[in-house]
């Protein structure tokens, strides 16, 4: 993983086991962390500290993690990654509604947990980076240019946006509507099988003929596997 300095991290979870053991991580990983047990304190310390990413716990005393998700998306320029020991379809599409940016069950991986983060960075907050190296690509949003094996991809701007989310999250299983709504945005009216074209475009630019790169998985989405 890329060490960032300068990237801050609100973690908010009322057990101090989860507390200590996420902070002494995310610190020795090179970020900036603060931690609340708490709402009410998490929005105080949001405040002064203007973290880019806050990780929220759902249960919580007094204020839970969806109302500090909705307050904090109305005001603040953080991605919100919400963590819960109930793995329910409900909680994670109300936690998703309310503009939570990733989702994750109790008990969880550290390295699962630190690849979303860095995902959520590279999405949000791409001028941190310059020019991100993810296995065989390379962007560079600042000049909108994506390589793969050195080789500089000629994409359209729609192109462009679809093959960065694909490979910033890779690993991970998109569906068509999450990339409709992050690529071709929520107000969108038109059909989802353009998703399909456009991977078909993205394929054929990577000499993708056997789906080894851009994977279909029936009834699900897409994920991208790095060579």
């Amino acid at each position: 993983m890329q060490q960032l300095k300068g990237i801050k991290i609100l973690v908010v979870d009322d057990e101090p086991n989860i507390l200590q053991f996420l902070e002494i991580g995310l610190q020795n990983e090179g970020f900036e962390v603060q931690t609340a047990q708490d709402g009410i304190s998490a929005l105080n310390h949001i405040k002064q500290f203007q973290p880019h990413v806050v990780i929220l716990d759902v249960m919580m005393p007094g204020m839970d993690g969806f109302e500090v998700c909705r307050m904090l998306k109305k005001t603040e320029n953080v991605a919100v990654i919400m963590l819960t020991a109930r793995d329910e379809v409900d909680d994670r599409v109300k936690g998703l509604n309310l503009g939570a940016d990733d989702y994750m069950v109790k008990p969880f991986s550290f390295e699962e947990l630190l690849a979303r983060i860095y995902a959520r960075i590279r999405n949000q907050f791409p001028n941190l980076f310059g020019e991100v190296v993810i296995g065989p690509f390379t962007i560079d949003d600042r000049r909108r240019e994506i390589k793969f094996e050195d080789r500089l991809l000629d994409l359209s701007p729609t192109e462009y946006e679809l093959l960065k989310f694909l490979v910033l999250n890779h690993g991970l299983v998109l569906s068509k509507t999450m990339i409709l709504d992050k690529v071709w945005g929520y107000d969108f009216g038109g059909e989802q099988n353009i998703v399909e074209v456009y991977i078909r475009s993205l394929r054929d630019k990577l000499n993708d003929k056997d789906h080894q790169l851009i994977r279909t998985l029936r009834g699900s989405g897409y994920r991208v596997d790095l060579i």
